[in-house]
């Protein structure tokens, strides 16, 4: 396994992931759903852990996205969106490859998956993007990407049933529930992993306006003034009724205090700074689960005893919410 690392930055909400192998090309096989989308080149990393490069039309960009294989035709599809770094490393002092800090390297896709009929599918980039579709920004249209572009082709390519979820960690996980918020009926399952799920609350509203910033990014370029309509219509609080009949699970740490959970090195100490963080995403997220309620709509809500925003936490809030929701909504 490699080894966890923390997010740095009280601001950046950064997400932590592994490394690449080496990769034999492989001719793609055609498809082009609405609006020119289509898979432009497979690289093959093992024999069930492929890299598919996919051209977006609604951004003018190809994504590469790693794929690991069901191992038999008709299976369902389960999403891991990255975090606030796209993949890349944005820690000073450390050194990792384009890429390979995401979900395939920082924790055991391909063990944990291996006897589970699903495909799992991380897209990679969009640092700072918050993988949202952005009002001022054409290059910046990852909702679009994932609710309308790389479904179809991924259903097509590995044979699946087109039964989705959709999980994100940190910055992400908000915008994983607001999938099935923004487009109904593309996602059956959704999980928020330590996530902010209040973003139009206006204190939110700033700190996730100042860690945009930490990539040179303005937070009205995403969803317009801060804290104002457009936020609200992506806020998953403000939203929760539009959840109803979508299994959602929704989990953070509440102490964000060091745990074995968190799988940090022998002698590492606190994690002040993950620690900070979680503690800010557990009560978004309390707050969102407390709001669900309210509505009458089932959320699994797990209010954790440890966990400091790592990597070792993502993964088990990950596993957690495929064995109590995901899985059983999938049919998996």
């Amino acid at each position: 396994m490699v080894t966890r690392l923390i997010l740095s930055g009280v601001r950046a909400l950064i997400v932590v992931l592994m490394s690449l192998a080496a990769f034999l090309a492989v001719p793609p096989a055609s498809a082009d759903p609405a609006g020119g989308a289509r898979i432009t080149d497979i690289q093959h990393v093992t024999d069930r852990w492929d890299k598919v490069s996919v051209y977006s039309p609604s951004m003018n960009a190809v994504i590469v996205n790693d794929v690991f294989k069901a191992p038999k035709s008709g299976a369902p599809t389960f999403y891991l969106l990255p975090g606030i770094d796209g993949g890349d490393n944005l820690d000073p002092g450390v050194s990792f490859a384009p890429g390979t800090k995401s979900w395939f390297g920082m924790t055991d896709i391909q063990g944990f998956f291996a006897n589970k009929n699903v495909n799992v599918v991380s897209p990679l980039g969009g640092q700072f993007s918050w993988w949202t579709d952005w009002v001022n920004d054409p290059t910046r249209q990852y909702q679009t990407y994932m609710t309308k572009e790389l479904p179809p082709l991924i259903n097509a390519q590995y044979k699946a049933n087109g039964r989705n979820a959709v999980g994100g960690l940190s910055s992400t996980g908000g915008t994983a529930i607001d999938y099935a918020v923004q487009a109904p009926g593309t996602y059956r399952a959704v999980g928020s992993y330590s996530g902010f799920l209040t973003p139009s609350d206006p204190q939110s509203a700033q700190q996730i306006s100042l860690t945009l910033s930490t990539g040179g990014l303005s937070g009205e370029n995403m969803w317009g003034p801060l804290a104002g309509p457009g936020w609200v219509q992506h806020d998953p609080t403000q939203n929760v009724g539009r959840l109803k009949g979508v299994a959602v699970y929704a989990a953070a740490s509440d102490t964000g205090d060091v745990g074995a959970v968190d799988r940090l090195p022998d002698g590492f100490g606190p994690n002040i700074t993950g620690g900070f963080i979680e503690r800010i995403v557990a009560d978004s997220t309390r707050r969102f689960a407390d709001t669900a309620k309210a509505a009458g709509i089932p959320v699994t809500y797990v209010a954790r005893p440890q966990g400091s925003h790592t990597w070792g936490l993502f993964e088990s809030e990950m596993q957690e919410s495929w064995n109590s929701t995901i899985g059983p909504a999938l049919g998996a």
